[in-house]
């Protein structure tokens, strides 16, 4: 659940691009180094993209981590179409929030404001464009600030989706709250108590269902957003979270854990929404992590479990895409940074279109020449 970016002989070791490539770039010729920020891809809809940033007050419970403040306050980023081209970019951090995510993650190869600089796609506070569009949750890893999932946030707006990212308060490095002040992680004093990712992952789906009533009760995202379209996607104990959000909100119609061990349990009725997990060689069967091959069996309605060759657990983040600015060195044989990219946006996308949009998506069905990574367990990638 927690590999920290500190730990990076294998962990944020991919090589930087600024585009996706058509197919899987296996050479292992010399890259350029970047003489410059880092640029996140850029989507690849038919729509600009906005984004805008929300201040949401749960009052009705008080904050888990934080035993003096008696209601939980979180950090919402909308992402959505809009028709605006120009505009100021939106900040992909604050210096102060990059500050704390390198020394928390014990990064010294590069200056601490680097990741601020790193340069969107989304134009900042944009007008957002139609209406009762389907809507997907984000949820990062845990000590992970949302803005490490922003390229495929861009991607999936720029395909007609509202984006919602949470920033769970006091689980990542570093949050800015609505009066400026920055909230660091206070539960990694607590991530090795016992129960620690059941209980995390019961208050991300508390924070879900929250997050969900204020944006289909408010009338200006109420309009925007159509409440009967609803899927959730996480990465890490964010994934692991879409679990346990699923089975507490009947809400969230279908749902994907980007290579997160699962701690909520489902019911032994089953988990009938679409579901799928998308992850890292660790979660092939009877793998490192045998949380998907329980929870696969209670998965009674649409489901997929692929795992990405030579994928690591930062590959479904922007974390490789930004590697090379903060001097870390790639791994030879690991998947590149941008076909990581290309292949979580990818599949994630087809996911959504299918079960929100419903647009049946062939690349779900069977093994593609295209994204020959991709291997459809449990048959494909059972261990021999």
């Amino acid at each position: 659940m927690r590999r920290l970016l500190a730990l990076a002989a294998g962990l944020v070791v991919l090589a930087v691009s600024a585009c996706s490539a058509p197919a899987p770039p296996r050479a292992d010729a010399p890259q350029a180094k970047p003489t410059g920020p880092a640029t996140l891809p850029a989507p690849t809809g038919p729509r600009p993209v906005g984004t805008t940033a929300l201040h949401l007050n749960d009052t009705s419970r008080p904050d888990p981590w934080d035993p003096d403040v008696d209601a939980r306050e979180l950090k919402v980023t909308l992402w959505y179409p809009t028709k605006q081209r120009d505009g100021q970019r939106s900040p992909y951090m604050t210096a102060k929030e990059a500050e704390l995510l390198l020394k928390g993650s014990g990064i010294a190869t590069a200056p601490y404001d680097t990741l601020s600089k790193t340069r969107t796609n989304a134009i900042k506070d944009a007008e957002p464009t139609g209406k009762k569009l389907p809507l997907v949750v984000l949820s990062p890893g845990f000590t992970k600030p949302m803005s490490t999932l922003t390229s495929l946030a861009e991607e999936l707006a720029s395909r007609g989706y509202v984006v919602a990212g949470i920033d769970h308060t006091y689980e990542s490095y570093a949050t800015t709250l609505a009066d400026g002040r920055v909230a660091e992680c206070l539960a990694c004093d607590s991530n090795t108590d016992p129960g620690f990712g059941a209980g995390l992952v019961q208050g991300r789906a508390a924070d879900v269902s929250f997050v969900l009533d204020q944006l289909t009760s408010e009338r200006q995202h109420s309009d925007l957003i159509d409440r009967k379209r609803i899927a959730m996607v996480g990465q890490s104990i964010g994934g692991a979270g879409a679990v346990a959000a699923m089975v507490k909100d009947p809400r969230i119609r279908a749902g994907i854990d980007m290579d997160g061990t699962t701690y909520a349990r489902i019911p032994k009725s089953g988990l009938s929404r679409p579901f799928m997990f998308l992850g890292a060689q660790e979660h092939v069967p009877g793998g490192l992590d045998n949380s998907w091959d329980r929870d696969w069996k209670l998965l009674t309605g649409w489901k997929r479990w692929l795992v990405l060759t030579d994928a690591e657990h930062q590959s479904f983040t922007d974390i490789p895409l930004v590697a090379d600015v903060l001097g870390i060195e790639p791994l030879p044989g690991m998947l590149p940074a941008a076909r990581g990219a290309e292949l979580t946006r990818t599949y994630v996308a087809a996911f959504l279109d299918q079960h929100l949009k419903s647009q049946r998506q062939p690349l779900l069905d069977q093994p593609s020449s295209r994204y020959p990574e991709a291997k459809f367990c449990p048959v494909a990638c059972a261990q021999s």
